[in-house]
């Protein structure tokens, strides 16, 4: 007998200031929050629906930010401009923009170090 996993419920980043981390997800990523529970000095969580996935972030003393752990990937409608709007907020870089046979990316820092993939699909001939 499997799990039998259908979907991916949400992809969680832990950050250690909740509010610091929201004005980065919302006041430079541009993230629409689609949900927010908890207190200041407790467990507070943040969800942002993007496409068909949510991604959220998490406040609570059991989770540590890594910049090696899990990554998401945000797909972009415009690249260049999405990498001067970051550069514009000096967000920190872990890999500068890079292009592959497929894609087009760039790996940052959010304000506790995790890691972001910034990423736009080449359309295919």
């Amino acid at each position: 007998m499997s799990i039998r996993a259908k979907e991916i419920a949400f992809s969680c980043y832990p950050v250690t200031d909740f509010v610091r981390a929201r004005g980065f997800y919302e006041g430079v990523l541009g993230l629409k929050s689609t949900m927010l529970y908890g207190e200041p000095g407790g467990m507070q969580w943040a969800e942002y629906d993007i496409g068909g996935g949510t991604l959220s972030i998490g406040s609570a003393p059991q989770m540590k930010p890594s910049p090696d752990g899990c990554s998401v990937a945000l797909e972009v409608e415009d690249f260049d401009a999405a990498i001067a709007q970051l550069r514009q907020h000096q967000v920190r870089f872990r890999m500068e923009p890079f292009e592959s046979p497929v894609c087009r990316m760039a790996i940052i820092h959010d304000p506790d170090g995790n890691s972001l993939l910034i990423h736009q699909r080449k359309t295919r001939a």
